[in-house]
């Protein structure tokens, strides 16, 4: 099955491993099929309308818990400036801690992502507001235009896949999957390296190197959605079970917050160096 291979770690190689089959001897598996249907119309299968309809919900639950707690912040800002992290830091810390949780045991148990998916998006949210407020405060205005570049993005990626100007050939996907790979490593031993006081300056400041650095993430993270929006494309075709709309919706997320992250950091980057 090397043609599901994504670099999101949501949308695995194996993710489709076995839907096939466990589907085929459903007595209702072919009901679509024998009035004349595709596969959206096939009973009890994933569908590209249904994958885009659990998307909105889970936007809709991050939003709103992004919105609860950037409202703790800036009235604990608005009322005492140095309780603003105390009065939304937990909050974050468990959305970071839950929403890790929440995305491992989807991506293993993808059958339970009806559930964990709502729930992953709304702990993520809960940190991402904190981090958009938190952003804001010394940024004012960066965090509404984080959003509308990442929506834009969204949209752009979505009109270069749908008309083909990408192709997603094998080579494309190895390529986007190994630099993404390249790019979690290089988090990884950065923070690491960043116990023992090793911090890389030229590539987290706002000069040109800094700059440039983000733009090209921002660019990869950009592309893996390229890759989501295909791999969904085939899971559909595959005949993928009904909950898989749910674990595709949860792929498309996991992406649209990294690049959502991405997108701020330049944006910060790029506000420190005017």
């Amino acid at each position: 099955m090397a043609i599901f291979k994504t670099s999101n770690p949501a949308l695995g190689e194996k993710t489709f491993t076995g839907t096939a089959a466990e589907y085929a001897n459903q007595p209702n598996a072919r009901i679509g099929e024998r009035f004349g249907g595709g596969f959206g119309a096939v009973a009890g299968r994933m569908t590209l309308n249904g994958t885009i309809n659990r998307t909105g919900i889970l936007l809709v639950c991050v939003i709103a818990s992004a919105a609860w707690t950037w409202n703790l912040f800036i009235q604990a800002v608005q009322s005492d400036n140095a309780g603003a992290f105390a009065a939304g830091g937990p909050w974050m810390l468990v959305g970071l801690i839950g929403g890790f949780i929440c995305a491992m045991v989807t991506i293993f148990k993808k059958e339970w992502s009806p559930v964990t998916a709502p729930l992953y998006a709304l702990l993520e949210g809960l940190a991402l507001g904190g981090i958009s407020a938190a952003f804001e405060l010394r940024y004012p205005g960066i965090a509404i235009q984080a959003v509308g570049l990442t929506f834009a993005t969204l949209f752009a990626m979505l009109f270069i896949y749908r008309t083909g100007i990408i192709r997603v050939t094998e080579k494309f996907r190895i390529g986007i999957f190994a630099a993404t790979g390249g790019i979690a490593v290089f988090y990884l031993l950065e923070m690491v390296l960043s116990f023992f006081g090793v911090h890389f300056a030229a590539i987290n400041g706002s000069g040109a190197i800094g700059i440039g650095f983000s733009l090209i993430i921002v660019g990869i993270a950009a592309l893996n959605l390229v890759l989501d929006f295909d791999f969904i494309e085939k899971g559909v075709q595959y005949g993928a079970p009904k909950y898989m709309e749910w674990y595709g919706a949860f792929g498309i997320m996991v992406t649209l917050i990294w690049l959502y992250l991405e997108i701020l950091r330049l944006l910060a980057k790029m506000n420190r160096r005017n």
